[in-house]
């Protein structure tokens, strides 16, 4: 059986999880091998730029998925909130992996903990228009690097923002201070999960895809992504969507104004239903934003 060889950043985050997807390939009787694509996204990390003003969501994805394309890979594994809404063209997801936790965490200090001004960073401005509603007075930097480099970067009597699943897989959850609540911070959409695209056409990789293609989080996953591409793939905006169960919990702030919506959707269990349920979600929001 020819060895299936694995696309992925070479980040000690994105190789773990590169690893535990062949991990799982392995357990389903295939061979693998990784091959470490270098990406603008890391190049650009030691420059503390924001993602937005080097390409935004695609800048970790693209040589990615082009070492697919080109044939060098048979696979390309991401993390899934890092992944365009609109595929590339010539390839397909052929799997999310089970997801680990969605939620952002505090490093540092707690919420409550963190003194009047105190500064936090964080490269996101979801993230940041978030904290910003729950406590106005806190002041941001901007954080990028690799995540040993970022829990580094605590400022004096302040936190960081890192996504729980991060610092799951590289075992780092004893470092968290407050895991924030995803009703309330709701996460970036597909946080938490890892989705692993092959080429349109290749039928002996979707076979093998399918097998560690966790339904559950394909559903959650394909709904949030519903929300995120209804506002466009080049959205900006600080913006979050994540599915709890039959829920889905939606965010979204304006980009000069105060103007905040965020809800809380009831969803039916049909992916179709769910889709339009959160793209309707993204119109009102959309429209309540912009309007406002």
């Amino acid at each position: 059986m020819p060895t299936i060889r694995i696309a992925t950043r070479g980040s000690a985050q994105a190789t773990r999880q590169s690893e535990l997807v062949a991990a799982q390939l392995g357990e389903a009787g295939f061979e693998t091998q990784l091959v470490l694509v270098d990406t603008v996204g890391d190049r650009s990390q030691g420059d503390n730029v924001p993602l937005h003003t080097i390409g935004g969501q695609g800048v970790f994805v693209k040589e990615v998925q082009r070492a697919v394309l080109d044939g060098t890979a048979d696979v390309a594994v991401h993390s899934a909130k890092d992944l365009p809404t609109i595929s590339q063209p010539g390839l397909t997801i052929g799997a999310f992996t089970e997801r680990r936790s969605a939620a952002d965490a505090l490093v540092g200090r707690t919420l409550v903990d963190l003194p009047g001004g105190a500064r936090v960073a964080t490269g996101s401005v979801r993230r940041r228009a978030q904290l910003r509603r729950a406590r106005p007075d806190l002041e941001f930097d901007e954080l990028r690097g690799n995540i040993h480099t970022r829990l580094e970067k605590i400022p004096d009597g302040g936190a960081i923002v890192m996504a729980v699943a991060a610092l799951e897989v590289l075992e780092l959850t004893d470092r968290i201070a407050e895991q924030l609540d995803p009703a309330e911070f709701v996460p970036a959409v597909g946080q938490g999960c890892v989705a692993v695209e092959c080429r349109e056409g290749d039928n002996r990789m979707r076979d093998a895809l399918t097998l560690i293609d966790h339904a559950a989080t394909r559903h959650e996953v394909l709904v949030e992504r519903a929300f995120l591409g209804e506002l466009g793939s080049g959205c900006s905006l600080p913006v979050g969507a994540h599915v709890d169960g039959d829920r889905l919990f939606t965010f979204l702030a304006g980009d000069t104004s105060n103007i905040v919506v965020s809800e809380t959707i009831e969803l039916s269990g049909d992916l179709d239903a769910d889709v339009e349920a959160a793209r309707a979600a993204a119109r009102q929001a959309h429209d309540h934003v912009r309007g406002g």
